[in-house]
């Protein structure tokens, strides 16, 4: 078979993956808003098994670039030149004993996987808390905010004041906020954990231990993440 046989097949292949996915689409001292910051109104996170249920999945990775022209603020260039492949958005092959929707964070592998159907997940590279400050175990995925608001903790003042007092009052939701374009806010037994996992203005991280606790991810994949899961969602840290 000529190459120019191979590229046209490749080219057909890809154009009818490209339009299934549009039918498919049609630490302890974690980063904080605040410790007061109340929840909204109405959150009641949803059974798992619902928010499976709800879930629209697609098993194609859409494109990691490209006109957001719905933005609030207009969203930051992000070099990923410098991040190594195996960070990148990607379907993989994935077993896991865990629904369709859930989140499982791999701080060891710098993973965060999206489990979908048929033993695939999609996987994304993201940073991790700092040896004494990742948060392990299983959480609800209980709020969503697009462009959030953020306040260090009071331990985090505590402890490095001279980074963190100055912050005190928090800072308004845009692109040099560090929880970056949008945030997932883990609860336990209907409590704020006070770990998110969100966008981050320092892609460079990407694939390194170096958080307060929290997870993060660039921004264009928090964004991609935000679409496809719902509150209610289990998320699992191992």
């Amino acid at each position: 078979m000529t190459d120019i046989t191979c590229n046209a097949k490749r080219r057909s292949l890809q154009g009818a993956f490209s339009a299934l996915a549009l039918l498919a689409c049609a630490g302890l001292t974690a980063c904080s808003t605040t410790k007061t910051t109340p929840t909204p109104p109405g959150l009641s996170p949803v059974e798992p098994a619902a928010a499976a249920q709800n879930q629209s999945q697609a098993l194609v990775t859409p494109p990691r670039h490209g006109p957001r022209p719905n933005e609030r603020f207009p969203l930051p260039d992000q070099d990923i030149s410098q991040i190594p492949e195996k960070f990148h958005r990607q379907m993989v092959n994935y077993q896991s004993e865990y629904p369709t929707g859930t989140i499982i964070v791999d701080p060891a592998s710098r993973f965060l996987y999206l489990v979908q159907p048929n033993g695939k997940a999609l996987r994304y590279g993201v940073a991790v808390g700092a040896a004494g400050r990742s948060f392990s175990g299983i959480a609800d995925l209980a709020w969503k905010q697009e462009w959030p608001r953020w306040r260090p903790t009071d331990s985090m003042i505590a402890r490095s004041p001279e980074q963190y007092k100055k912050f005190e009052n928090g800072v308004e939701g845009g692109p040099q906020n560090p929880l970056g374009a949008r945030a997932l806010y883990l609860f336990q037994d209907g409590k704020d954990t006070y770990y998110r996992i969100h966008g981050t203005n320092q892609p460079g991280s990407i694939g390194k231990a170096v958080s307060a606790g929290c997870i993060r991810m660039l921004n264009i994949d928090v964004i991609d993440l935000y679409q496809r899961v719902r509150t209610g969602s289990k998320v699992v840290v191992l």
